[in-house]
């Protein structure tokens, strides 16, 4: 049995399993995002009492909390009980791309360039690692939560300003990707 899980699973059984989650939560009256945790988490150590931002009743997100202990344990499990030995297999075209732009793809999910304890301990890796987080923090905020939130929760619930957000990532990501990645390598 765990031999036939150390194999690629289809890309759609994970669309099957958001689409039986967000059922869930639209039947229990619950959206979800993950940036929304760190609120929670800033709150349950006390910012409330200097940002009135943090000042809520974080136990009615502890389902939330939940999720995302979930999402760190299912990661971990996937990296390690069901990992399986083989190379990841990318288009001829993708490794070319990447090469192009100074990343030689090693048959890993996260390459060793780029993720690997050196890599992210020199100063290039710090400061864009640095610099990326105060991106993505400042973006979440900005655009009232993060990818997962409105790609998945706000889209499934039909929210407008979801369905912006989530043309405005898709925008950011091609422009960063085309424009910004080739020079940081």
């Amino acid at each position: 049995m765990l031999a036939l899980l150390k194999q690629p699973w289809p890309w759609y059984t994970s669309g099957a399993a958001i689409a039986f989650i967000m059922i869930l939560l639209i039947y229990f009256g619950k959206s979800f995002g993950v940036s929304s945790n760190l609120r929670t988490i800033c709150t349950m150590a006390g910012a409330g009492k200097k940002v009135e931002f943090f000042n809520f009743d974080w136990r009615t997100q502890k389902w939330n909390l939940l999720f995302i202990v979930g999402a760190v344990l299912g990661g971990f499990i996937s990296a390690t009980l069901l990992k399986s030995d083989q190379a990841l297999q990318l288009s001829t075209a993708t490794v070319s791309d990447l090469k192009s732009i100074g990343i030689y793809f090693d048959g890993q999910l996260n390459p060793s360039q780029l993720y690997s304890l050196d890599a992210v301990l020199s100063l290039k890796g710090f400061l864009l690692l640095l610099a990326g987080g105060l991106l993505v923090g400042f973006g979440a905020r900005y655009a009232g939560g993060c990818t997962s939130g409105h790609a998945i929760s706000g889209l499934t619930n039909m929210q407008g300003p979801s369905l912006i957000a989530v043309i405005g990532f898709f925008i950011g990501g091609l422009a960063a990707t085309f424009f910004i990645l080739p020079h940081l390598f």
